[in-house]
């Protein structure tokens, strides 16, 4: 009977002995995995090799139906650590996405998409539906372990998933970093390199730069050269038009201010000959077309300077104000008188 009651009782000792126990047990085994994990990233960090984060968002498109290559405009959208909601985004050819079709990014319905950007740099998987050529989504990265290793034999160490996000975006090779050092840039910072490829700063536009008499150019200069469409054809223009520039700026301001052969010809035809870069550029700044001054030609002011011409057209003095001059009297008409009545309301 005793027995019997003592086998009866283990049972129970039992189910209490293992209800005491096995929450802790559990949290032993929990921290256990946690420690594995930490270790695992800490093993991770010193082979040199980042622990793999998630780097991942939604991404919106849209084709340019107005060309023909089916281009897309293509927005990458992620939240960032602080919170806040990051955007990056760039003209693409449809041909850059793996597995992406014009009849999927025009279909009349709603159609699922699955689509790669494959670079160097790693991958951008992309999921996501288009509808009547505008698509959204999400999106994860896969960075390429082997081109952090590349940029880490050239002196970019460490790179972080951020920097290589935009290396795959803007398709940064180790390939160009070689090139930018044959050309003589072997000190840059990642943000310069960066720089260069968004702007497309290769050998052959320095070799043509150098070629026009551009030999010492840094890299800010050659990025203000692609800005602005600095390049051999629009230097030849301007030597066309009789100008010699050397000046990098003055080409720059050349171009800013649409000084064309058009503009040099017409002002030529209104009696503005033998003009400087910079006077030039001045009648651009204070809007001296060539029809105005052939107007004040009209009314009998021929010889006009552009310092004239710039005084007539900040005090408002123009062929109809001559006219009305000569209406109330005034026979002296030169610059100088036209610029006092003008300033004096008569």
């Amino acid at each position: 009977m005793m027995a019997h009651k003592t086998l009866t009782r283990r049972p129970q000792a039992l189910r209490r002995t293992l209800a005491a126990i096995l929450p802790g047990t559990l949290i032993l085994l929990a921290l256990a995995v946690a420690s594995i994990g930490t270790v695992t990233r800490g093993a991770a960090h010193l082979m040199g090799q980042p622990a793999q984060e998630a780097f991942s968002g939604t991404w919106t498109a849209e084709v340019q139906r107005d060309k023909a290559d089916g281009s897309l405009q293509f927005n990458f959208h992620r939240r960032t650590e602080r919170g806040g909601m990051s955007m990056s985004g760039s003209t693409y050819s449809l041909n850059d996405f793996q597995g992406l079709t014009r009849e999927q990014t025009l279909a009349t319905v709603s159609t699922t998409v699955s689509f790669r950007l494959v670079r160097e740099a790693g991958t951008i998987e992309c999921q996501g539906s288009f509808h009547d050529g505008k698509g959204s989504g999400s999106w994860r990265m896969i960075p390429s372990q082997g081109f952090r290793g590349e940029m880490r034999s050239r002196g970019y160490d460490n790179l972080t998933d951020e920097q290589m996000f935009t290396a795959v975006m803007i398709d940064l090779t180790s390939k160009f970093v070689d090139d930018l050092k044959g050309a003589g840039f072997d000190r840059l910072s990642y943000e310069d390199v960066v720089k260069g490829r968004i702007f497309n700063v290769t050998p052959q536009f320095i070799s043509e730069m150098k070629a026009l008499g551009f030999d010492n150019l840094g890299l800010e200069e050659l990025v203000k050269a692609r800005i602005f469409k600095i390049d051999a054809e629009f230097v030849r223009q301007i030597q066309g038009m009789g100008f010699d520039e050397k000046s990098l700026e003055g080409l720059v301001k050349l171009r800013i201010f649409k000084v064309t052969p058009e503009f040099v010809r017409e002002m030529k035809a209104a009696n503005f000959d033998n003009l400087s870069t910079e006077e030039l550029v001045k009648l651009r700044i204070f809007e001296i077309t060539p029809a105005f001054v052939k107007s004040l030609n009209a009314e009998g002011l021929s010889q006009l300077s552009v310092e004239d011409a710039v005084k007539l057209k900040i005090h408002h003095v123009d062929d109809d104000f001559i006219r009305r001059a000569r209406a109330s009297g005034y026979t002296d008409l030169s610059v100088e008188q036209l610029v006092r009545l003008s300033i004096h309301g008569k």
